[in-house]
Order: structure tokens, then C-alpha cells, then sequence
């Protein structure tokens, strides 16, 4: 399907978020999909996957995931100064307030008339972590979770108890948990803890561990693997279209 593009600055309780969104140059109604980036925002490679996942059929919400720490539109570069901003923001935003964006963005896509009502997750690096904990939220019953990044180590600031390991046995839906095994910033013992959190809670997920690094699906990138990732996208299509009918 061809794609078009929209920019929308939607209410937050904690502030207007940009939301580029991405869908069907088609007639017709179509599920939703929140796509997180990583911590640099809405950067090119980013923008290519969410047109990757509307040309099959979804619309594709990518909201500025520390809308509330830039000026609107800010997108942070792949060097040195971006990564070190990006993970300051990561470390002041708590997670109750990644919680009401995701009220935000429901509320948003169900009242568009080409939207249904069903809506999923997905996310690379800390946007993986934001789809899992996405799914906390009812109305979200799918996500498809890359190398999520700080589920393991619970170093996102947010309240006593709240954190996205311990609220796993929240989500209703169901998960695709996809990691790198050379990926530096999730360890095996890192993964293993949150495989065995999803075993206990009987969480309804799979679980795939490829040879891969970490950002192996950003395009332009020294780890990019575009086999791999052409695998990744092929897979979450065919979970989308399933669970998001």
C-alpha cells in the first residue's frame, strides 16, 4: 500500500506530544500501532519503519517520547551530544507519565474515522521497553518488543512497585519479546530475568533471541542486519494482522 503522512500535537497531562502518523493511502478503517523510538526520537530510520508497518495495513502513531524535556519537533542526532541527551531525558521521565501518553494516543486513534478500535505496541531499544509497558494499559493487546532496553535493571525512574518487570503480570495481551544475544545493554541474565518473570506471571508472549547487536534493525547503522531485519518486520506484520483484526 502507498503511505501518507500527518503531524498531530495531541493533549497530554503533561504537555502537547507531536505524533507523526503514518497510514494506508486507502480507503478503509485500520488497526492502530504505537511505534517508540529509541531515545533519539523521530530520526530517519525510525520514520522508514513506521511507513514500513503502515504500507501493510496499519496506522502508525510515533510520539515524542520526551515531548515534555524538548521543544516540539526535536529530533537528536547519532553521535556523541545526542546519545547523552537522550539518556538524560530517558532517566527523568518517570514512567507514570509514559503511562498517560499511552491514554493519550488510545483516546486519539479510536477518534479518527479511519481507525478501529484495536491498538498495538511496538518499540526498538528503550521504545521496546515503552511497548511492553504500553501493554500494561487494557486497550493495547498486542506488542512487539526490540531488545528492549532497562525492563531488566529497573533504572527508569517511576514509584515504589511500579516498575515494568513487576507490573508484568498486568498485561492482557499478548507479547513478542525479540533481543540480540551480543547485545551489550541486555544480558543473558538480564533476558533470563525477564523470561522467567514472564513464565511465572503465565503470560501469554514469544520469545526469540537471534545473532544479532543491539540496534540491529536501524537502517544506516554499523549493526544493522537488513536480512534480519527484513525477517523482524515480516513477523510483526503477520502478529499484527492477527491479533488486531
Amino acid at each position: 500500500m502507498m503511505v501518507k503522512q500527518e503531524v498531530h500535537d495531541i493533549p497530554t497531562s503533561t504537555g502537547l506530544m507531536r505524533t507523526y502518523l503514518y497510514r494506508p493511502k486507502a480507503e478503509g478503517v485500520f488497526a492502530t500501532i504505537i511505534f517508540y523510538s529509541e531515545i533519539f526520537q523521530q530520526t530517519a530510520p525510525i520514520a522508514r519503519a513506521a511507513t514500513i508497518m503502515a504500507g501493510h495495513g496499519f496506522v502508525v502513531l510515533v510520539p515524542e517520547v520526551f515531548h515534555e524535556l524538548n521543544p516540539i519537533g526535536s529530533v537528536l542526532a547519532y553521535d556523541d551530544a545526542g546519545k547523552d541527551k537522550g539518556n538524560e531525558d530517558k532517566f527523568a521521565k518517570p514512567l507514570e507519565s509514559h503511562d498517560s501518553d499511552v491514554d493519550a494516543l488510545v483516546t486519539f486513534a479510536r477518534s479518527q474515522e479511519f481507525c478501529t478500535s484495536q491498538v498495538g505496541s511496538m518499540g526498538v531499544c528503550i521504545g521496546g521497553h515503552l511497548a511492553y509497558r504500553a501493554a500494561l494499559n487494557p486497550d493495547v493487546s498486542a506488542a512487539f518488543c526490540l531488545y528492549a532496553t532497562d525492563i531488566h535493571s529497573n533504572t527508569l525512574p517511576c514509584k515504589p512497585g511500579n516498575d515494568s518487570l513487576s507490573r508484568t503480570e498486568d498485561i492482557q495481551g499478548e507479547l513478542v519479546m525479540v533481543w540480540g544475544k551480543q547485545d551489550p545493554h541486555v544480558s543473558s541474565e538480564g533476558r533470563k530475568l525477564i523470561y522467567t518473570k514472564l513464565e511465572e506471571t503465565e503470560r501469554n508472549f514469544t520469545w526469540l533471541e537471534v545473532n544479532a547487536e543491539h540496534a540491529f534493525m536501524r537502517d544506516g547503522a554499523d549493526r544493522h542486519d537488513p536480512a534480519l531485519a527484513m525477517q523482524m518486520y515480516g513477523q510483526a506484520v503477520d502478529f499484527f494482522h492477527r491479533l488486531l483484526r
